[in-house]
């Protein structure tokens, strides 16, 4: 929201745009009269603005409103299918993508075997393919089950093809489309959010046991935590026993199966404890293919016996897949709002 017209010329335009654009997707309609009022530009930039973006095909004209005595007001609508957006979640067994407007409905799904044991050319040829179909699309999000800084992935064990991969550059250049590239879990964290308007002040950890080993998403008072280099949430390190770490912990133990659930619930319990101990969350989430409800019971239970029961977050299972491609396209969709004028 701004009037300020010391801005460069280019920049103004830009903002303007951005910000009718924005009050549009959140209003869902609006007059020439509630987005002055509201964004403060005056009656005619805003007309003016309409106008271009009316003509681009960026907004559509959705009625008169009744009147009120004078000229009756003409009612805006965002047009969301003039921008698409593309997420696409790499993991071990799979690749899954969406192709989706600027109100978040999915126009595509695809789902395609793993990629990441290839040539990242792969990746850049999905891409491509389907730019090609969908022209409309002007950003992509990509989640990776790996350690990422400013869309440099530097952790990602077994896939050496992405291991030190400028993955945002690499793409970027080949095909001049804005990319945001994005830890796996913390994607979730975003997208479990999102979907449940969860407020600034909440805190929370997203654990996915995993098949590439364990992780976790963390939000404090509603932002993600990456650390100083950005290796927060590697729970897989974390010493818990006189010789194992977590990973150790889960997949280290010998026995019959009811002795392996049993080290696998105290394992999990002594990560809740050490998370309520230094953070003090209001939510753990776990994936609800992975923990069964009388599981994720004995690991409230087991927590108890280590911090006091007061002070327990909620224990959580969530659909990880849903909460992964909700959370990339919730940052896609910034990705397209944001975008400066053609």
């Amino acid at each position: 929201m701004s009037s300020d017209k010391r801005l460069p010329s280019q920049q103004l335009k830009s903002e303007i745009i951005r910000n009718i654009r924005t009050a549009l997707l959140e209003l869902g309609r609006a007059t020439k009269a509630e987005l002055s009022q509201r964004l403060q530009y005056s009656f005619p930039t805003i007309s003016k603005f309409l106008m271009q973006m009316e003509e681009t095909g960026e907004v559509t004209i959705i009625g008169l409103d009744e009147s009120s005595g004078g000229r009756r007001a003409i009612r805006y609508a965002y047009n969301p299918n003039y921008r698409l957006g593309m997420a696409i979640f790499l993991e071990k067994n799979e690749t899954n993508y969406t192709i989706y407007n600027c109100i978040g409905d999915v126009v595509k799904e695809g789902n395609l075997p793993s990629i990441l044991e290839e040539d990242v050319s792969t990746l850049v040829s999905l891409i491509e393919g389907e730019k090609k179909a969908n022209p409309k699309i002007k950003s992509v999000a990509i989640g990776v089950p790996g350690a990422v800084k400013h869309g440099k992935i530097f952790l990602i064990p077994g896939y050496a093809k992405y291991q030190n991969l400028d993955l945002k550059s690499y793409i970027e250049d080949q095909l001049s489309i804005p990319i945001i590239v994005e830890n796996d879990m913390n994607a979730a964290v975003i997208g479990y959010m999102a979907q449940r308007n969860l407020k600034e002040n909440i805190s929370l950890m997203y654990l996915y046991l995993g098949k590439n080993g364990p992780g976790a998403g963390i939000a404090v008072n509603g932002e993600i935590v990456r650390g100083k280099t950005f290796f927060s949430g590697e729970v897989q390190y974390m010493p818990q026993y006189d010789n194992r770490n977590f990973i150790e912990a889960l997949t280290g133990d010998q026995g019959g199966s009811s002795m392996q659930a049993e080290h696998k619930v105290d394992a999990i319990s002594r990560l809740v404890a050490t998370m309520t101990s230094i953070l003090n969350p209001h939510y753990i989430i776990f994936c609800e293919d992975e923990l069964t409800p009388a599981m994720v019971n004995q690991i409230a239970e087991r927590t108890a016996t280590y911090v006091p029961k007061e002070h327990l977050p909620e224990l959580a299972v969530s659909d990880l897949k849903r909460d992964y491609l909700n959370g990339l396209q919730s940052l896609g969709l910034g990705l397209l709002v944001s975008q400066q004028i053609d």
